[in-house]
């Protein structure tokens, strides 16, 4: 049993709630009673999902960075610029602030994000000394900027779509593109393979507080 005082998680507590309706159930207990969703205190396997699409996004960034993201085909001659230098050709000719947009979201969110979630992981893994607000606020912010992530991708399709001038030139998506799609894709769902009550039980279980369920 709980000593008096001693904060108590639901789970160790031997309840789960239910995620869709709110109700609180026995832990262990294969289905909620009241809308029959399956119940889960925890995520089956999380860090094992975070890491594999980890691993597959980082696979996916590196050619993303250099091979071609967008390719321009005029009558004189045919055009390619990587993420980078596609930035850097837009700060040339004045437009720093868009070329600044482009590589904060197309260079430094995707690797921000890269470390975040390997550091939330690690952590899970080796609590010890870890703030847990600090990591709950670290895994809301990975959530948060990584809609962000795929404006370079929206102004390539953008751009495809609308610079069409017939026989003079025409604008087409690289392979970096995809590659970078994939880069997106790939950390969004590590990013929600990642359950942050593995965080709390984590802290908790370095700390010497219970997290699993108490015997009476």
């Amino acid at each position: 049993m709980a000593r008096a005082g001693q904060k108590l998680s639901a789970r160790a507590a031997g309840l789960v709630g239910c995620r869709h309706c709110g109700r609180v159930a026995p832990l262990g207990q294969p289905r909620c009673s009241r809308c029959g969703s399956p119940l889960q205190s925890r995520y089956p396997k999380s860090l094992q999902r975070v890491w594999a699409w980890w691993a597959a996004g980082l696979v996916a960034f590196i050619p993303a960075n250099f091979y071609p993201m967008m390719e321009t085909d005029t009558v004189v001659a045919k055009f390619s610029s990587t993420i980078v230098g596609g930035a850097l050709e837009l700060i040339h000719h004045g437009d720093a602030f868009v070329g600044g947009i482009v590589l904060l979201a197309s260079v430094a969110i995707p690797v921000a994000k890269f470390l975040a979630i390997a550091y939330v992981a690690l952590v899970i893994q080796r609590p010890y000394g870890a703030d847990p607000h600090r990591m709950h606020v670290l895994y809301t912010l990975v959530e948060l900027i990584g809609r962000w992530s795929m404006i370079d991708v929206f102004v390539v399709a953008i751009l495809s779509a609308l610079v069409h001038l017939g026989s003079f030139a025409d604008i087409y998506p690289g392979i970096a593109a995809i590659c970078f799609s994939a880069t997106v894709i790939f950390t969004m769902l590590s990013a929600l393979s990642l359950d942050p009550r593995l965080i709390w039980d984590a802290i908790e279980e370095s700390k010497g507080e219970p997290v699993r369920p108490q015997r009476a």
